[in-house]
């Protein structure tokens, strides 16, 4: 299951106090203060672990909170710095504040992080407070309290090419066919309720990641049919596959809503390179030349029989090898070792 939407609750670490306390030394009845500060409370820190692909570990817990620090003592001796609280996400992490929804940041590359919550300054012994008319003062400062807050953390997949279409496009069986992806596959709209993930290779040395994102409607950029729960995860994709099926009614018109729909939902997808597939071309007579849609000729597709697999494998090939665009950045993933 892919979970790709959750709210957690972030505490920082209170500070740790100050001490209250006085040399005792022998031969020195009235020895000066000596109280040591408290130490600085831990941070909660959000990292990018480059091996998971889901929040789901945050349906279980919620709520994070670091260490505290450690109160002063005697002879200056200052408490112990609470210990960090580091919390891994997948990469393509959208850190939001809540109630207001401001964007905090935007976790992409593996290894990077942000600090969501600041740990509390640890108060000030006694020692601070001498002065020459005060020599024995019996003032500390306790430790402040931790940030606290609750963030929504949004996940926007990362994916090199990104499947679009409408319901019952084919999307999901061009995964089946072209990667180990196994998403559910039926003859019926909506199979495909949540986005699915699968490695293609173009060659020895080359693969790609393929996105299939559930069927859009028109309405989808303003939330009709969960658009807004499908759409944020084509952002990230460097290439856009508009797929429409040979079965239907208006192919052109089709592609033409698919993209009215990604451009209205986020006028820089339409800077991205798109391709446009025409799929379930076992459908159509051999002889049969779809017409051109508003990028052009669309490719004749059959995961079925293997129509166009080749010519779309080159096609996309030549995409990636060009400047990346749009949120997703780098050229095709080198593919792993054997």
């Amino acid at each position: 299951m892919l979970i790709d939407r959750v709210r957690i609750h972030v505490l920082a670490g209170r500070g740790g106090d100050g001490c209250l306390s006085f040399r005792r030394e022998k031969y020195v009845p009235k020895g000066g203060p000596d109280g040591g500060d408290g130490g600085n409370g831990g941070s909660v820190v959000l990292t990018v672990g480059p091996h998971l692909r889901t929040l789901l570990d945050f349906r279980y817990r919620e709520r994070f909170e670091a260490e505290a620090g450690r109160h002063g003592m005697g002879k200056k001796m200052s408490g112990r710095t609470g210990a960090d609280l580091r919390v891994r996400v997948p990469p393509g992490t959208v850190v939001l504040s809540e109630p207001d929804g401001e964007v905090l940041a935007d976790l992409v590359e593996a290894g990077s992080e942000v600090v969501v919550a600041r740990g509390g300054r640890g108060g000030r012994g006694n020692s601070h407070f001498a002065t020459p008319t005060n020599r024995a003062p019996r003032r500390v400062e306790p430790g402040r309290a931790g940030e606290e807050r609750w963030l929504r953390l949004e996940l926007k997949l990362i994916a090199d090419v990104g499947l679009v279409g409408p319901p019952n496009a084919g999307k999901s069986t061009l995964l089946a066919r072209v990667s180990a992806a196994r998403p559910k596959i039926a003859d019926y709209p909506f199979t495909t309720l949540e986005p699915h993930l699968g490695l293609v290779r173009l060659d020895e040395e080359r693969s790609y990641v393929m996105a299939d994102i559930p069927g859009l409607i028109e309405g989808a950029s303003g939330g009709k049919g969960l658009g807004h729960d499908f759409l944020r995860h084509v952002e990230r994709t460097r290439v856009l596959l508009l797929m429409v099926p040979a079965d239907e009614p208006d192919p052109p018109h089709a592609a033409q809503v698919l993209l009215g729909e990604l451009m209205a939902y986020n006028p820089g997808l339409a800077a991205k390179p798109r391709l446009p597939v025409l799929s379930k071309a076992d459908l159509l007579p051999p002889e049969a030349r779809p017409a051109p849609w508003a990028d052009g000729p669309p490719l004749r597709l059959s995961a079925h029989t293997g129509e166009g697999l080749a010519e779309l494998q080159q096609r996309i090939g030549g995409l990636l090898a060009g400047p990346a665009r749009g949120d997703g950045e780098g050229a095709g993933r080198d593919a792993p070792p054997a």
